[in-house]
């Protein structure tokens, strides 16, 4: 048997990369069912759904719906092993060291990654990933992601269990590049020059695109589940009926077949990541901060009020494909098309999506997913009035965080709040906020800047006292 080693048993690891292996090894052939997937997290997170994992034998029921409200269950079998956190990540780390892991792959949100704009590690930001490393190199280990991979990966490499292909599946431009250059800058940090040459001869990182939308789980999720099946599953989820997997065709270990099951294995993922980060993330950040400005809980309203649907639409339409789609560099991707079947999943109902879920992280989300589209148009001394909308809302939405008006918790770990408070009681806040390097980078300060977010903060003002005296 062949093992993917996943870190993150998280939600979306469940709505999708354990349902392309189900779906392999449900092909039946011998060489489909021979990958299966162990999981574990590095954190003592969700620990509820973890020990139901467990007792269910990693089996769950995957609820999937269509915009049109039409509802399935699939009892997803792929996770034949569930590992039980330990503080000394004793079990992963032995997983890891196993030669019948083949692939390490990992979930750990964007924010995960520590990366400034100049994709290295902001030692400065992140107190955690300061720690973490003071804690790999006492020989502890690790809680990061590169503090995780770097224990595992000291334990294959001691054991001599072989090549590895290390697989990101967060949502992050490059991210396989990306994540890579973090680790190894994370080992230079720690002066293992042996631990970096077996990471750069036994290790590859391919670049891939994920696409599928997953809100946290709700008990009316389990309730369903136990309606339509009879089982009462403590691990139930629901995801939307589309998924999409994208991978760059680099593995060093072996793979499985999942070709076979609809993911597209290509040479360069560039083309399909730009269009999923710009065209699909940022305009679901976009109609979160608004509908919670707006007074919704939920995406789905959002995408449904026309004004908002109006911002994402005009964001979409006037500055991400003009620059993603031009005469020196044409798109292989329908982009209109791609916009219209986005506004559509967003609008699914049955879906509930939070804005709390979605608003989230948007101190990397910014800068990963926004700022792109405004440097591509500052490069050519165009307008972005529309994107310049996505960061506006954003402030809008800090400012009532900051007066403590967010209905929900939010939660951001690349968000220093000292600094966000500081940037919501500036004299000038849109100046501040324009000012802010880990937003902005290079672009902090820049003059067009400040004038686009001005422009654009007073149309969101405008929209939000509009709500107020509806």
């Amino acid at each position: 048997m062949n093992f993917i080693l996943h870190l993150g048993l998280g939600s979306f690891h469940r709505a999708h990369q354990a349902v392309y292996v189900h779906q392999l090894r449900q092909q039946g052939t011998a060489d489909d069912c021979d990958w299966a997937i162990a999981a574990g997290n590095l954190r003592p997170d969700i620990a509820d759904t973890i020990a139901a994992l467990q007792a269910q034998g990693g089996r769950y029921t995957l609820e999937t719906v269509t915009p049109q409200g039409e509802r399935s269950y699939t009892v997803i079998e792929s996770i034949q092993r569930v590992i039980p956190y330990q503080d000394d990540l004793a079990p992963l780390i032995a997983a890891g060291a196993d030669p019948a892991t083949r692939i390490i792959s990992f979930t750990v949100t964007e924010a995960g990654y520590y990366l400034n704009a100049q994709n290295q590690l902001d030692w400065p930001t992140f107190a955690d990933l300061r720690a973490d490393l003071e804690a790999v190199r006492a020989g502890q280990a690790g809680h990061t992601v590169y503090g995780g991979l770097v224990s595992i990966l000291r334990a294959r490499m001691l054991a001599g269990a072989g090549p590895v292909t290390l697989m990101n599946c967060d949502n992050l431009r490059h991210n396989g590049d990306r994540s890579r250059g973090g680790l190894l800058q994370f080992i230079d940090a720690l002066g293992d020059g042996a631990l970096k040459a077996w990471v750069l001869a036994h290790t590859t990182s391919p670049n891939a695109m994920v696409d599928r939308i997953t809100p946290r789980p709700t008990p009316d999720v389990a309730e369903r589940v136990k309606a339509a099946t009879g089982w009462d599953d403590k691990a139930a989820l629901m995801g939307e009926s589309f998924i999409q997997w994208v991978i760059e065709d680099d593995f060093i270990a072996g793979r499985p077949a999942w070709e076979k099951v609809g993911v597209e294995m290509v040479q360069s993922v560039q083309a399909h990541e730009e269009a999923k980060i710009r065209l699909l993330n940022a305009t679901h950040s976009c109609i979160a901060w608004a509908g919670t400005l707006a007074g919704y809980l939920y995406i789905h309203e959002g995408t449904h009020d026309a004004a908002i649907r109006q911002m994402a639409y005009d964001y979409v339409t006037d500055d991400a494909i003009p620059v993603l789609h031009t005469p020196e560099q044409p798109c292989p991707i329908d982009l209109e098309a791609y916009r219209d079947v986005v506004l559509d999943r967003f609008g699914n109902p049955a879906i509930a999506d939070t804005n709390q879920r979605v608003a989230m992280d948007a101190f990397s989300k910014i800068p990963g997913m926004i700022a792109p589209t405004i440097r591509d148009k500052l490069a050519r001394q165009a307008s972005f009035d529309s994107v310049a909308l996505l960061p506006a809302l954003f402030l809008a939405y800090l400012q009532r965080w900051h007066a403590g008006q967010i209905p929900y918790t939010y939660q951001d770990q690349a968000m220093d709040p000292a600094v966000a408070h500081a940037l919501c009681s500036a004299a000038d806040p849109v100046a501040a906020f324009a000012a802010d390097a880990t937003l902005w980078g290079e672009m902090a300060g820049h003059p067009k800047l400040v004038a686009a977010l001005r422009k654009a903060y007073a149309r969101v003002q405008a929209f939000v006292a509009g709500r107020a005296n509806a």
